[in-house]
């Protein structure tokens, strides 16, 4: 009988309550009485307990919304351990560093985590996971309201890890809004990621991943991924990212990846990359951007197919003559030509690369010209006799109507 209770404990645990009116009023002392499967529940109120240890696997739930304040001197929650959960807690005011990412939570090594419909404020780092897998951060909250980059860390960050989803959060104000390194084969899925001041998320290292349906908005720059592989961008909205170094997105030495079912509205640069290699871009919505699509020279065997472009001040711009990357059958605005056949595919090319886009790429000061009556004769010299754009980037089966993108 007695190893039945033993087994029956560990298979589903008690609850231990704290708060006040309750025997624990301490959260330590809660957490050092539970046993592995046990669930801690915390009562309203503001808990300032310094620095707060998980090693051990527990479910930890606030109820009204309780209150870990750190006190503008510790991280908050440190977490050693599988299987935990932590829910329905709001954390503030941790303490800062030059050297150490202190966190509102961090986690140190876990799988199995979970850390759900939480507030965050005033937090450096709001959760930081290192060494994770197979956890979830979903339906968070999290603000910050430092004036610099220096004064404040990333919102969500993850280092190291593998089989992360991050969904439905919401992220203001932080250095990074979502960071990635090392970490592959995860999911960042409907998240906000607005105001944040350098990048609304930022990838580096981090394989064969997903991002999909997330808002990234008024951003000091939208994404940057880096260095990576095997990446699918679907469905996301990068909108007013606005700079002379902004973007929606940036790309850089990435390859064998996707881009598809995006809106990249009212950026400085819809797409900037270099570097990068075999990356598919199909039925992604450009509108009234600075530059649509920054491709340098650099880029090789990428495919443009099935886009829409539409107000924006320059749509295609290079830095070379070589053309290595393929442009068919998408939708530009400023197409003039004809369609005998009625088959919707313009009869003749389009070519998006304007000769004034060329010279404000090597003088940006020309961009003062914008709207001139010699701007205008230059670029259909251009297009009759080309001497400066790239003669082979051109789009052959160019949309007569925009495409049907939803």
């Amino acid at each position: 009988m007695l190893a039945m209770a033993v087994a029956c404990h560990q298979a589903a645990g008690v609850t231990i309550r704290v708060g006040k009116g309750e025997p624990i009023r301490h959260i330590k002392e809660g957490i050092e009485q539970a046993q592995p499967g046990d669930t801690i529940t915390i009562g309203p109120g503001t808990y300032q307990e310094g620095n707060i240890s998980i090693n051990k696997p527990v479910v930890i739930l606030g109820h009204g919304l309780p209150v870990l304040d750190g006190g503008n001197k510790y991280e908050i929650l440190t977490i050693a351990a599988n299987d935990v959960t932590i829910a329905g807690i709001k954390f503030q005011n941790t303490g800062t560093g030059s050297m150490d990412d202190i966190s509102a939570v961090k986690v140190t090594g876990g799988r199995r985590i979970t850390i759900r419909d939480n507030m965050f404020e005033n937090t450096f780092f709001g959760i930081h996971l290192s060494n994770c897998s197979n956890s979830i951060v979903k339906n968070n909250k999290l603000t910050a309201e430092a004036t610099g980059t220096a004064e404040i860390g990333n919102g969500i960050h993850a280092w190291k890890s593998n089989h992360i989803t991050i969904e439905d959060n919401e992220v203001k104000g932080h250095r990074d809004g979502i960071y990635f390194e090392f970490v592959t084969e995860s999911l960042i899925a409907g998240n906000l990621s607005e105001g944040n001041r350098r990048y609304g998320l930022h990838f580096m290292f981090s394989h064969d991943n997903e991002y999909r349906a997330n808002a990234f908005i008024d951003n000091g720059a939208g994404v940057a991924v880096m260095y990576t592989k095997g990446v699918r961008m679907i469905g996301n909205t990068f909108g007013n990212n606005w700079g002379a170094a902004s973007y929606g997105l940036l790309l850089k030495d990435i390859r064998d990846s996707e881009v598809s079912e995006n809106r990249f509205v009212r950026n400085s640069t819809g797409i900037f990359m270099e570097g990068s290699s075999r990356i598919q871009f199909r039925e992604n919505v450009f509108t009234e951007n600075g530059y649509a699509v920054k491709l340098q020279a650099s880029c090789d065997d990428n495919v443009f197919e099935y886009n829409n472009f539409s107000g924006n001040t320059f749509d295609l711009v290079t830095n070379g003559s070589l053309v290595l990357n393929t442009i068919n059958n998408n939708y530009w605005d400023r197409y003039e030509g004809y369609d005998l056949n009625r088959d919707n595919i313009g009869d003749i090319p389009y070519r998006p690369i304007s000769m004034y886009s060329m010279i404000v790429e090597r003088m940006p000061t020309a961009v003062l010209l914008w709207r001139s009556f010699l701007v205008f004769l230059l670029d259909r010299a251009e297009r009759a006799m080309p001497a400066m754009t790239p003669e082979n980037l051109k789009d052959d089966s160019p949309s007569m109507n925009p495409h049907d993108l939803g």
